[in-house]
């Protein structure tokens, strides 16, 4: 992923600070619960349409990348 095509921001003036899905209220912290609980990325998307299918994989990318680099 470009270094300038973070899928998450950070804004003290959206839910103060939490980080959240680019130009979005949706808390990154909510996919990730989906997910936990068994919930496909489709139902995710489903019940957050202001979220792209494109941001969540970008998302699982960037964590996937950073879970990866060599120590």
């Amino acid at each position: 992923m470009a270094p300038g095509n973070n899928p998450i921001e950070k804004r003290k003036d959206v839910l103060g600070g939490t980080p959240v899905f680019k130009s979005t209220r949706v808390p990154v912290s909510t996919f990730f619960e989906y997910l936990e609980l068994g919930h496909t990325i489709n139902d995710f998307l489903n019940d957050f349409p202001t979220v792209s299918r494109e941001q969540a994989i970008q998302v699982l990318e960037k964590f996937k990348d950073q879970l990866l680099q060599p120590q």
